[in-house]
């Protein structure tokens, strides 16, 4: 079997995670009753009434419990397991370090497969993708879908989601769902047998 033929860099929130992960936790803990419609900007505060230093305050606190229950987004598991025997699988997140060995074990529990993950803090992904050698990202957030396309060059596969639109490089592709994504992987990639 054919291993590395492509690498391929992916986020894990609101990519590998479902993107309402968030919403029962910010509904609860600022006594909102928003659905993932609602979230429509990728900057939270504004929509919660609160400060970004209150919001990143509760975020620190909770960031933990909200990773470690976050349910992976549908067919993401079939996908990345199918994808993993052929391809490098080079998962490149804003999560900060420190929650590492719980990336790990999140990702060990759900049985997703995986080669390398990164855990940055930030999400200035260009840099790591580049050393990685990176070849096509899978990613939600609009700002560093474009960053990837236009800085290496690369066809970035978006999720679409409320929160990431707006005007998208001509190397982005956005689906719906992981079962999408494989499609346009295909199609962009060549075959993945």
């Amino acid at each position: 079997m054919a291993k590395q033929q492509h690498k391929l860099g992916i986020d894990i929130d609101g990519t590998v995670t479902d993107p309402a992960t968030f919403v029962p936790f910010l509904n609860k803990a600022f006594n909102k009753n928003l659905t993932l419609d609602d979230i429509t900007q990728y900057h939270l505060p504004p929509l919660l009434g609160v400060t970004d230093d209150e919001f990143w305050a509760w975020m620190q606190k909770h960031e933990g419990d909200i990773y470690a229950q976050a349910p992976p987004a549908e067919a993401a598991k079939a996908v990345l397991s199918e994808l993993s025997g052929r391809h490098h699988l080079i998962y490149i997140t804003a999560r900060p370090p420190y929650l590492k060995d719980l990336t790990i074990q999140w990702f060990e529990r759900h049985g997703l497969p995986y080669d390398h993950i990164e855990l940055l803090g930030s999400h200035k992904k260009v840099k790591q993708a580049k050393q990685h050698g990176v070849e096509l990202f899978f990613e939600d957030r609009l700002e560093t879908a474009n960053a990837m396309a236009e800085e290496l060059d690369i066809p970035v596969i978006l999720f679409n989601t409320p929160y990431n639109q707006g005007t998208a490089h001509r190397l982005i592709h956005r689906v719906r769902n992981w079962t999408e994504a494989k499609q346009k992987l295909t199609l962009l990639l060549g075959a993945t047998d």
